[in-house]
């Protein structure tokens, strides 16, 4: 096992000095090659949802994987690359010797992608699939595949600068370019320095892959169509007397009675943070007829409330979210999504050195993925 060779070696240079402790050693290596064997022999058969685009490329990402230590893989949303690309990792042979690594950049993401997989792999949460996030996790030695935030893997490179538990990487998201994905990728290139056998792979939902690829050195990037249904965008600008965040709760009520006018459906809206979550929240309140449930989704939120968006129930439901449902979710239900078009980035500020969170205009490519939350298995507005 790879995560026994710094131990193992610290054994060989004191059985050096001290001219002894020969058969110790010689045992440790045989029960660290026999814990090799018995994870060998007990890999989970692997399958690939057909419907879902990433798996006819699997076998080519399964070859890539093998012959190259970096590969860049950019996958639109709907294509599956969250779930399926540490299977594929595991179909081509990693995950025995080490632990097939997924970094996400939020909790919620981490804890429902590990759901997921672990659901395909027919294992129980913790098993097969662990995930590791600040303040829960569902970790064993069993753990073909950990998936945990790109924070606590930081903390886990101050125990082990050559994450020896680890076969392969998997960055994902890494377009949200965050200072933690930032220190990954850099350390990471180091780690490839020291481990010729180690293998990262680097997953973006933009096409970016170029500025990836020539950080590694020319790493192939392949790219993935996504499995989007229809979305209508309507754009609808703030009227004369609106203006500021103030004006966010009234553009969402009329926003979701024009929708219901049409059809039922599950909403989920992106505003920029709590604060302003929880206003909205207390204006449809007092405004909407009961019977429709609001659910806020944000990440100071327990694992047990941010659960409660996968469990639709009989009442039709608006989700008031930050960028936390951005990526690697699929929200059951969601038909409808409104856009505030607006987040709160975290910012350093070198004059005054301190982080802010100031409320910024989303990009491009965020307003994108927002959308997409709605077009994942069925036709959506």
């Amino acid at each position: 096992m790879r995560e026994h060779r710094a131990s193992l070696r610290r054994a060989i240079r004191q059985a050096e000095r001290s001219g002894g402790g020969l058969d110790r050693l010689a045992a440790r290596v045989a029960e660290s090659r026999c814990l090799a064997d018995l994870r060998a022999r007990n890999l989970p058969a692997v399958e690939f949802p057909p419907e879902l685009p990433i798996s006819a490329h699997s076998g080519k990402l399964r070859e890539l994987v093998r012959e190259h230590p970096v590969l860049v893989v950019c996958g639109e949303t709907g294509s599956g690359k969250s779930t399926q690309i540490p299977k594929i990792c595991l179909n081509a042979g990693y995950g025995v010797h080490g632990m097939i690594g997924q970094t996400q950049p939020r909790r919620i993401a981490a804890r429902s992608v590990a759901e997921r997989i672990s659901e395909e792999l027919s294992s129980a949460l913790g098993d097969v699939v662990g995930y590791r996030v600040r303040f829960s996790e569902r970790v064993s030695d069993r753990n073909y595949i950990r998936v945990l935030t790109d924070g606590m893997l930081l903390a886990e490179f101050e125990r082990d600068q050559l994450l020896e538990r680890y076969d392969m990487l998997i960055i994902d998201e890494a377009h949200e370019r965050s200072l933690n994905i930032d220190f990954l990728l850099g350390l990471s290139k180091r780690i490839l320095k020291k481990r010729p056998e180690f293998r990262l792979i680097i997953t973006s939902a933009t096409l970016d892959s170029e500025k990836f690829s020539g950080h590694f050195d020319g790493a192939p990037a392949v790219s993935v169509s996504g499995r989007l249904y229809p979305v209508e965008v309507r754009y609808r600008p703030l009227s004369g007397d609106q203006s500021g965040l103030e004006a966010i709760p009234a553009g969402i009520g009329e926003a979701i009675a024009e929708l219901h006018g049409e059809s039922p459906g599950d909403t989920l809206v992106f505003l920029p943070g709590e604060r302003e979550i929880r206003d909205a929240a207390d204006w449809l309140g007092k405004r909407l007829k009961p019977g429709i449930e609001i659910l806020p989704l944000y990440s100071r939120l327990t694992p047990a409330e941010q659960h409660r968006i996968f469990r639709p129930g009989q009442a039709t439901r608006i989700i008031l979210s930050t960028n936390v449902a951005e990526t690697s979710l699929t929200v059951p239900g969601v038909r409808y999504v409104i856009d505030s078009g607006l987040a709160r980035i975290s910012r350093y500020s070198p004059a005054r050195k301190l982080q802010r969170l100031p409320v910024e205009k989303i990009s491009r490519a965020s307003a994108d993925q927002r959308a997409g939350r709605c077009g994942r298995v069925a036709s959506g507005i």
